[in-house]
């Protein structure tokens, strides 16, 4: 799935970074320059402040003369984590000549079926977006259409990076916290846990730092190609019962079918008054099974899921089990629904 030649970098690179103020973007950042990278992050740096020791030129992407201030630099290497085509687009007329090797975040949303267990980088991929601008609805499209517009202009000096699940702290999603997060709350209170009744379903998650590494990894060694960067292949059952161990929590769990759920108006995947990390479409059954073989003979690392829902719990302890998350249940929504599954 690659083509690497041997570009190693003992006095450091000059990398710019698309974004950079965000989880994923401001991780990047960190990591780039505590490896002695020289960092600067293109944005408007309104969603937080960039990494300390990265260099921050704010711009509006969307914007006409969005490359001005860096007009005339090159770098050896740039990262883009964008969903907007139009963002691309531009990007790559502006910094095609001054870019040595770009690496964008794509998604596993690009693929065209998502109900292929064990998939790798050769599945097709879903038909570019033509609008500069993308919804929710047109997500995939979107990353398709922007890993077609760097792959023009940049060819072998190109690589796409698929992550699934992205899981660990700093998800201010909520999502990946959920479920080690209630169990903690559980073990505190006590029972019971609702969870959905797809426990052989498939779960996958990378731990964040685990796809930054890989991901400068491959910018440091002008790496080419597409790489699914997700995380080991398991299922829902085995993410529940490793949060709970990681959690103490030993009580009752009560599952409920997806058809109820739904009837109840309980949310999927994410979001408020949601149970996360389930999908209850059977076109979407893979999702969160696809292969990483190629990027772990690549040098993909992971940490044991354990150890990710470790590390993710004491950060959700942080931020306080009972704050109102951005995903989850609320402690009365779920109330309410156990009292009604048990008539």
């Amino acid at each position: 799935m690659s083509a690497a030649s041997a570009l190693w970098w003992d006095d450091g690179m000059d990398l710019l970074i698309l974004g950079g103020t965000q989880w994923l973007g401001r991780s990047l950042a960190t990591e780039a320059v505590a490896r002695g990278h020289r960092v600067v992050c293109l944005a408007r740096g309104e969603s937080g402040g960039v990494a300390e020791g990265a260099e921050l030129v704010r711009a509006d992407r969307s914007a006409p003369d969005a490359y001005a201030d860096v007009a005339g630099r090159t770098w050896d290497a740039a990262i883009d984590v964008t969903r907007q085509p139009g963002h691309a687009r531009a990007a790559a007329v502006a910094l095609t000549d001054a870019v040595g090797h770009l690496t964008f975040i794509s998604s596993g949303n690009v693929y065209a079926a998502q109900n292929e267990p064990g998939a790798d980088e050769r599945a097709a991929l879903l038909p570019p977006l033509e609008a500069d601008e993308s919804t929710p609805e047109t997500y995939g499209e979107a990353k398709s259409a922007i890993e077609r517009a760097y792959g023009e202009a940049f060819a072998a000096r190109f690589l796409a990076i698929r992550p699934g699940l992205i899981a660990g702290p700093g998800d201010a999603s909520g999502r990946s916290g959920y479920w080690v997060a209630r169990a903690a709350r559980a073990a505190r209170d006590g029972g019971p846990v609702l969870v959905p009744d797809v426990l052989d379903d498939a779960a996958q998650a990378i731990h964040v730092e685990d796809l930054v590494r890989f991901v400068l990894d491959q910018a440091e060694r002008g790496t080419s190609g597409a790489f699914n960067a997700v995380g080991d292949r398991g299922t829902f059952g085995e993410l529940l019962e490793a949060a709970t161990t990681v959690a103490g929590y030993g009580g009752e769990v009560v599952a409920a079918s997806p058809q109820w759920l739904a009837d109840q108006g309980v949310a999927e995947w994410s979001g408020p008054e949601s149970l996360p990390l389930w999908i209850r479409d059977p076109e979407w059954r893979a999702f969160q099974d696809r292969s990483n073989a190629a990027a772990k003979a690549a040098g993909l690392a992971l940490r044991p899921l354990e150890q990710l829902l470790e590390e993710t719990l004491a950060w959700e302890r942080a931020q306080g089990l009972d704050r109102e998350r951005r995903a989850g249940l609320s402690a009365g929504r779920e109330r309410e629904l156990l009292a009604a599954l048990r008539g």
